[in-house]
């Protein structure tokens, strides 16, 4: 593989090169990390059009809007930690025209991202299709890395799922037993860890939201269905998990209930909503996890607004 790529499959035997329990598991204070969800290249010409099935054949909307958010990112000062991006990488499904020139226009524009800013990946339903099969998962993982993993920064265990998984795992039931299995031991030894080793916070990321504003609502094709959410819900309620954040609506949305914030943010790309495009900012401190959805051209002309910088500071 070349060296040029390594920055795009660190995710790699469920765990990420770099931000590892051994290096990271210390608190070391206030950190930021940036939250960016559906850069999406080829859906805001599919929309337009009335095509989102077949169409999507130009994306330089979507390059430039991506090369924007790497320049705001790079400009931040202290330096993210890491800058996720939570599925719908493209628009292209598996094995369809234009998903080849999509990734790697993708990756050229994400290639720009200043070194000392590791790029975490999660899979999204454009990304391994609507009902994956074990053939578009490794497609995944050999351009992107894991489709789910582990890794730390800061005292902070964070987890990364493939949602598409929990939605429809019809064509691939042995890959969602792995993935159960996993996440369960995963929850089991963060909730079981004795004070020193326990994590400070745990965060969870994968691209389909548990709910969009309440977790009784409606089934709904930007949801995870009522049984699966209330099950996964209860299982991050009990691991002490955080928050989980999400893209998928193409909106900002979500709520805290119970202590847990569900995070839905908007896209990189098409927006589907009122919402400008954007990357949200996220301060953790020892007692908190903070966020704030900024504008791609806000954070260019201003970085981080000033509550999220005293927090830092602090």
């Amino acid at each position: 593989m070349a060296e040029t790529e390594d920055i795009f499959i660190r995710a790699k035997h469920r765990t990420f090169s770099g931000l590892t329990e051994d290096v990271e598991h210390e608190w070391t204070g206030p950190f930021c990390f940036i939250q960016a969800a559906d850069p999406q290249l080829g859906l805001m010409k599919a929309w337009r059009d009335g095509d989102c099935d077949g169409g999507g054949d130009e994306w330089a909307e979507e390059v430039e809007l991506t090369k924007q958010a790497v320049e705001a990112v790079n400009q931040l000062r202290p330096r993210p930690r890491f800058m996720v991006l939570c599925g719908d990488l493209v628009h292209a499904m598996p094995e369809t025209p234009f998903r080849e020139g999509q990734e790697r226009d993708l990756k050229a524009a994400l290639k720009g991202t200043d070194p000392s800013i590791p790029l975490v990946f999660v899979s999204g339903n454009h990304d391994l299709g609507n009902t994956p099969t074990p053939g578009t998962v490794e497609q995944y993982c050999s351009a992107w890395g894991d489709d789910y993993f582990s890794f730390w920064v800061g005292g902070i265990l964070c987890l990364v799922l493939n949602s598409q998984l929990f939605y429809d795992a019809s064509a691939c039931p042995q890959l969602k037993e792995a993935q159960e299995t996993w996440l369960e031991e995963q929850l089991s030894r963060a909730s079981s860890c004795s004070t020193e080793a326990k994590p400070k916070h745990v965060l969870v990321f994968q691209h389909i939201p548990l709910y969009l504003k309440s977790p009784d609502e409606e089934d709904d094709y930007f949801n995870l269905q009522r049984g699966v959410r209330q099950n996964l819900l209860d299982r991050f309620k009990r691991a002490g998990v955080k928050a989980v954040f999400s893209g998928h609506y193409h909106r900002n949305a979500g709520g805290c209930h119970g202590g847990l914030d569900m995070v839905v943010s908007s896209a990189i790309g098409c927006q589907l909503g009122e919402d400008t495009h954007g990357i949200r900012v996220v301060v953790v401190t020892a007692d908190d996890v903070i966020h704030r959805y900024h504008s791609l051209e806000e954070l260019r002309a201003r970085g981080i607004d000033e509550e999220l910088r005293k927090l830092l500071q602090a």
